[in-house]
């Protein structure tokens, strides 16, 4: 018998996936080009928004809505060290372009029902010097994003959602991503839809459009609003190679376009198939004989309609001291399984080398996830009962550990 394999994601592409791939292969049109901007209008247009700008990987989308917002081209450019609030609870790729851009992360804890950033703890960690908050909707649920809004409006803050992994998820109706000044996404393998790698990040300001445009290629003019002005004034140079602003290469391929492209198109299929798969364990476990209240689970707020990427845990209090040996057991046994992203991140040994909390302030409920949290995916496939009851069989076995 073949041993059982419950990774984060099974068997992502499609036939009709790969050959997307493999047809961008045969017309020999590798970097980004058509397809790539064919999906960006497709993508904005879904999700409803004006643009969008695909990347790499989501990694890539958040590093350039951050370096937007420092930029000398945008409007209201941030300074060095002014602060941008963000969730102790959340990814490294969230918290690095903060860095990276000279402005200053200030930490907010979350809420226990969301994993999302605290608005009570938002609204206290405000000052003079806060310019912009950095939301990390967590494994496809937000906040409450009326108030959100409410508090930055009143501050004049800039919202960046990362949606990486909150791809599909809404609160009142709206795609979350698209209700602050910047949203991104992430195409990554176990995501919501995926091509692998690749990103995306959106907005509805056309300006900021045109500088994240610059910024992922090079700097350059190409493509922009702003390459009629520079080109009239700098007439000796190459026209096709203006360099107007500073800039990377976070450009993505075609390949990725075309695959996350076929993806998209059944990004409501996946959602409604994920969220099913997660009643169903969720169903077997607490109607087996052996449930005890191991585990609690997130319930969606009645504003939100959630998008899932994994099932989240939190076990039983007198089980957390179990936990790090009943991950390993799950790995032995074929359930790949993660910490609810990189658990608190002013415990990361990064956090000490970059001296991100002096004061040692402790956030109790972004500790209280880490120490008691994991998720294991869902996946885009319906399960059968052998596979739920096998899950379930293993997911019980917590307390003989």
């Amino acid at each position: 018998m073949s041993k059982f394999q419950y990774k984060l994601l099974s068997d992502a592409f499609s036939g009709k996936d790969i050959n997307a791939g493999i047809n961008v292969l045969k017309s020999r049109q590798l970097t980004m080009s058509k397809v790539t901007e064919n999906f960006e209008k497709i993508f904005a247009t879904k999700m409803g928004c004006k643009y969008a700008v695909m990347a790499n990987s989501g990694s890539s989308a958040n590093l350039l809505a951050l370096s937007a917002i420092i930029n000398p081209l945008f409007k209201k450019k941030l300074s060095q060290r002014d602060e941008v609030l963000i969730p102790a609870i959340c990814w490294s790729t969230s918290l690095w372009p903060i860095v990276q851009n000279n402005l200053k992360p200030v930490f907010v804890d979350v809420d226990l029902d969301t994993f999302n950033i605290s608005v009570d703890d938002l609204k206290k960690k405000i000052t003079s010097k806060t310019k912009a908050i950095l939301l990390v909707h967590v494994l496809g649920l937000s906040s409450d994003l009326d108030k959100i809004k409410e508090i930055a409006k009143k501050n004049k803050l800039i919202i960046i959602e990362d949606t990486c992994e909150s791809l599909g998820a809404k609160f009142k109706g709206k795609n979350l991503g698209t209700i602050g000044d910047f949203g991104t996404y992430s195409f990554y393998y176990s995501h919501q839809i995926t091509s692998g790698e690749g990103g995306m990040v959106v907005c509805n300001d056309s300006r900021n459009y045109h500088i994240l445009k610059s910024l992922r290629s090079h700097g350059w003019s190409r493509g922009t609003i702003f390459h009629n002005y520079f080109k009239k004034r700098y007439k000796k140079l190459d026209e096709r190679f203006l360099f107007i602003n500073s800039g990377y290469n976070l450009r993505p391929t075609e390949i990725q376009a075309a695959i996350a492209r076929s993806q998209f198109r059944r990004m409501k299929q996946f959602s409604k198939i994920r969220n099913e798969n997660r009643s169903k364990i969720i169903s077997s476990l607490t109607k087996n004989n052996k449930w005890n209240n191991q585990y609690t689970f997130l319930t969606p707020k009645k504003n939100i309609q959630p998008s899932w990427f994994g099932l989240t845990f939190l076990v039983r209090d007198d089980l957390i001291i179990k936990k790090k040996n009943f991950l390993k057991f799950l790995s032995r046994n074929g359930v790949e399984n993660r910490p609810i992203l990189s658990g608190n991140f002013l415990n990361q040994p990064a956090s000490k080398l970059y001296k991100l909390n002096k004061k040692m302030h402790f956030f109790q409920n972004s500790q209280k996830i880490e120490d008691s949290g994991f998720f294991i995916g869902l996946h885009t496939k319906k399960l059968n009962r052998s596979d739920v009851n096998k899950l379930t069989n293993l997911l019980l076995k917590i307390e003989e550990i």
